[in-house]
């Protein structure tokens, strides 16, 4: 693949500028070039930042007031991944995000064992030319991920100012992120054995809270385990919004998340003893009581392939006008299927 062109920036360092040469750059530079503090650095490192024809490779570096840094940056390259013409549910454009409605069984990106068929590869090809640049490449900006399994709402950016300003935001826990999650047992505050479940309290309206850190498990490192030290802070809650069988054997949960990692709520969730139904890595196949459920409804459950879990809800502030933007995804057809079966049954054991 053929270099792309260079570019050149002139950045006038204003009054009062940082100490240093990155925190002045991020600040003074013009908006609309994508120039985030971390790609400031990258472009130090790489020889790309010059003062008076010298090139500056050290991002502490001194500045001051009226000096002309000149910053030279390739315009956005093409990337290695194919485009492939795959369906996609969008819920939003325009020129700067896509918010659209992943299907269960869709890898977000690229990587070993799923090198194509994708949501980037789908993206590379409904976007075309209408990607600015993420990063230096024309390429999707996936701020978040959900996981293949999951289905639900995802925001992606178009353009480098797009992706850092989603991408601070999620930083801050300032999106709303909502998940309907159909669960073993049920997550109660009357229940004493949660109260002996490290990590779980109970607030005000019976919404459990989980709080751990999570890392990789020293066993597999496919998963994600609970730990009390090193690992990244995580925060999950979740209430009941319908519970299932006679008694009580499932339950429909709507969760919501302080904070994004890896598994967060399949992993939490089976920590406190709720796995999710169809979780094959957290949840395993758990025998369910025809007596209290029914027959049907212990099958459909036995048979629902993936986990149980569908990003219903996404609440953002739009990183270029400042609008407050909210999305809605009904369930998909299968988990919808799947809880009305379930409502079905239960009616039908009540009776």
């Amino acid at each position: 693949m053929a270099e792309a062109p260079f570019s050149e920036i002139t950045v006038t360092i204003g009054a009062s500028p940082p100490a240093r040469l990155d925190k002045a750059l991020a600040r003074d530079a013009p908006e609309g070039h994508g120039l985030s503090r971390s790609r400031i650095m990258k472009l130090i490192e790489t020889g790309a930042v010059l003062r008076d024809g010298v090139t500056l490779t050290d991002a502490r570096a001194k500045v001051a007031e009226g000096d002309s840094v000149t910053i030279r940056m390739r315009e956005a390259a093409g990337v290695d991944t194919v485009a492939q013409a795959i369906a996609l549910d969008i819920v939003w454009e325009d020129d700067a995000l896509i918010v659209l409605n992943k299907p269960a069984g869709m890898v977000v990106h690229p990587a070993p064992g799923s090198p194509d068929q994708t949501l980037v590869n789908a993206l590379l090809h409904h976007c075309g030319d209408s990607l600015s640049g993420v990063g230096g490449e024309k390429r999707p900006g996936i701020v978040h991920r959900i996981d293949k399994d999951t289905s639900g709402l995802l925001v992606v950016a178009k353009s480098d100012r797009a992706h850092q300003g989603l991408a601070a935001q999620f930083e801050r826990h300032t999106v709303t992120r909502r998940y309907l999650a159909l669960c073993y047992g049920v997550p109660d505050a009357g229940d004493p054995r949660l109260r002996g479940v490290r990590g779980t309290s109970f607030e005000q309206g019976n919404i459990l809270k989980i709080t751990s850190q999570l890392a990789r498990s020293r066993h597999d490192r496919q998963k994600q385990a609970v730990v009390w030290t090193g690992g990244r802070h995580a925060v999950t809650r979740a209430r009941i919004l319908d519970s299932f069988g006679v008694p009580p054997v499932l339950a429909l949960l709507e969760c919501w998340l302080e904070t994004g990692r890896t598994h967060q709520i399949r992993v939490h969730l089976a920590h406190a003893g709720h796995a999710l139904v169809g979780d094959p890595v957290y949840g395993g196949r758990r025998k369910l009581s025809e007596r209290a459920l029914g027959a049907d409804a212990v099958a459909a459950c036995a048979q629902f392939p993936r986990q149980a879990l569908h990003a219903a809800d996404l609440g953002f502030t739009h990183p270029l006008s400042g609008e407050e933007m909210a999305f809605s995804a009904p369930l998909p057809q299968d988990m919808g299927s799947l809880i009305q079966s379930l409502q079905r049954s239960h009616m039908d054991t009540k009776e």
